[in-house]
């Protein structure tokens, strides 16, 4: 004979008579359920819950699902809502025995996952919307069972190639002005363009990209994304499409779609199951149409530690002492997208404490800090970096970030704050370390305020990481002295080449770490700098006091099997 729920909980998890008492008495006063109750005061976790009724009900427990086996044809009639409100998903599943999913009676298999086995009637109502006769049911957590829904939803899209071929050839037909879901897989719209856009959108961030082009050519337009600062293309489709697809962009972006002569700017927000991603759009008028340029940013992802930014046990130690200085100026440089801001947040967090104010201004202010006040500049109203700086000041700062130095005046203020015993973190656009100092100076400062209030120039590069799943080792057939590798290095290093495989999209590569080149501002340089801001002489004084360059650095991720020599010398230069 079976035990009850609640002798199962007392004897397995030692569940107190008087903990389930109270639980018993608020859910007499309050309604909901006992098992509620027990979640809600942290009695039981959800695991031990589930674990409990897989023994009361004898049904199998499957604490993560089995997604890789999804059958080919898994697609689901059922309203996405409704599973999620129930918290319940059909799979079919092939049958491939793993530790999470036993052996099943037949070689396809009708799965119902649940996360409260009690609700019959939603599962009744389930199994007639999807025709499954007969089905096995096994409990999952939430986190699970909402990952598997996410992804049924994703797969019975279709390819992007797929929604174009259903199209009809006729561009006028397919513009339409309709308002953004709150969650893309939850659209259930009709309209091919707004079915085409979304899955465009959810592939890329499924991929991981930064960044989605929409480029028009002479008799074509093609439609690529950028994962880990590469381009690749995602699709192709009729030149007819192009209007369409661009409006219906504008649309969500709230951009003027009758406009198609002047660059805009805008932005929108859009979800993806639980992923929460901020979109700027940038249209720019061209010889054969409109282009488009949106910029991802998932808003879900935590703030990166330092420790996660690829820095070595060396670089570590001076970023910390740098960031803990009183007063002075910081500066990040390299391109766009070479992770400046990334880093800065990351310096941010780990000295933020309670005693300290951190005041910020950035265009756009990308993640949301805890602890952190944050400036966004707002040009048609006349919030400059600049006017925003000036209040900052008045403000009673102890640390200040300044998303970009842009001009004369706000670098100006910057270096005034830094005087007056502020700690100001800011980014600049130049190539290297000593190219920030020209840079300061060609936009007007003063080289004696530069090497005043100056304490370190930090440039940086974005390397691609290799993937784990297929990396291999291997003996590269000349070693060239020039890039910074030496045979006796060899000994006790393995260097690693990409090959590819399904878990990196075939590209040998998964995510990104940065590689650092780190300028102190000592006695000398500031002598130096005092007579000439002239970036060669000034780095050949740095690489004198033993500077790691950005290819050194490289080559050290090259040598820890990080990173691959290709990618070192596709960033760096000598």
């Amino acid at each position: 004979m079976n035990r009850s729920f609640e002798e199962i909980i007392k004897s397995k998890f030692g569940v107190s008579d008087e903990d389930y008492s109270e639980a018993v008495r608020r859910h007499d006063e309050k309604g909901g359920s006992v098992t509620g109750v027990l979640l809600q005061r942290k009695i039981i976790t959800e695991t031990q819950l589930l674990d409990a009724w897989s023994e009361q009900y004898e049904l199998p427990f499957w604490p993560e699902l089995p997604l890789e086996t999804f059958g080919e044809d898994s697609t689901c009639s059922a309203p996405i809502g409704f599973l999620k409100r129930h918290a319940m998903v059909p799979l079919v599943l092939k049958n491939t025995p793993t530790s999470e999913s036993p052996i099943l009676p037949d070689d396809l298999v009708n799965i119902i996952a649940v996360n409260d086995p009690t609700t019959f009637q939603p599962l009744d109502d389930l199994s007639q919307m999807i025709g499954f006769s007969g089905y096995n049911l096994v409990l999952s957590t939430k986190n699970a069972i909402f990952s598997a829904i996410n992804l049924l939803f994703d797969m019975s899209e279709g390819t992007a190639e797929q929604l174009v071929q259903n199209m009809e050839e006729d561009g006028s037909t397919i513009i339409s002005e309709i308002e953004d879901t709150a969650d893309l897989l939850e659209d259930t719209s009709d309209a091919p363009i707004i079915k085409l856009v979304n899955h465009i959108i959810s592939q890329s961030i499924k991929a991981r990209a930064s960044d989605i082009h929409i480029e028009p050519y002479q008799d074509s337009f093609k439609v690529r994304y950028r994962v880990d600062g590469i381009l690749y293309d995602l699709l192709t489709p009729p030149k007819w499409i192009q209007p369409a697809l661009i409006s219906r962009i504008k649309v969500m972006a709230k951009l003027n779609i009758a406009e198609k002569r002047l660059p805009q700017d805008g932005r929108l927000e859009v979800k993806i199951g639980s992923q929460n991603i901020d979109v700027r759009v940038s249209t720019l008028p061209t010889t054969f149409g409109e282009r488009v340029v949106m910029r991802l940013l998932n808003k879900s992802e935590e703030v990166l530690n330092l420790k996660e930014l690829g820095l070595t046990a060396e670089d570590h130690l001076l970023f910390n002492q740098l960031v803990t200085q009183p007063n002075g100026i910081i500066l990040v440089t390299g391109p766009t997208g070479s992770g400046k801001t990334t880093t800065l947040y990351s310096v941010l967090t780990s000295i933020i404490k309670p005693e300290i104010n951190i005041i910020t201004i950035e265009d756009p202010v990308e993640y949301q800090l805890k602890g952190i006040s944050q400036i966004q500049v707002n040009p048609k109203i006349d919030l400059t970096f600049a006017r925003g700086l000036r209040s900052i000041v008045r403000q009673d700062p102890d640390v200040i970030l300044i998303g970009e130095i842009r001009d004369n005046e706000t670098a100006t203020i910057a270096v005034q704050s830094a005087l007056t015993g502020h700690l100001v973190f800011s980014t600049l656009h130049t190539n290297d370390s000593a190219g920030a100092i020209t840079r300061l100076v060609d936009i007007g400062v003063e080289p004696f305020l530069i090497s005043s209030s100056v304490v370190a120039v930090i440039a940086q590069r974005l390397v691609r990481v290799l993937c784990d799943h297929c990396k291999e080792a291997y003996t590269p057939e000349a070693i060239i002295d020039s890039i910074g590798i030496y045979p006796d290095q060899l000994e006790n290093h393995t260097i690693y080449q990409a090959k590819g495989c399904e878990k990196c999209f075939n590209t040998g590569y998964r995510g990104r770490i940065g590689i650092f080149e780190i300028m102190l501002f000592d006695d000398e340089l500031k002598n130096i700098i005092l007579k000439t801001h002239d970036a060669s002489q000034i780095k050949q004084h740095a690489l004198n006091k033993n500077m790691k360059t950005l290819r050194k650095s490289g080559i050290e991720q090259v040598l820890s099997g990080n990173t691959t020599i290709e990618e070192v010398l596709r960033v760096t230069q000598q």
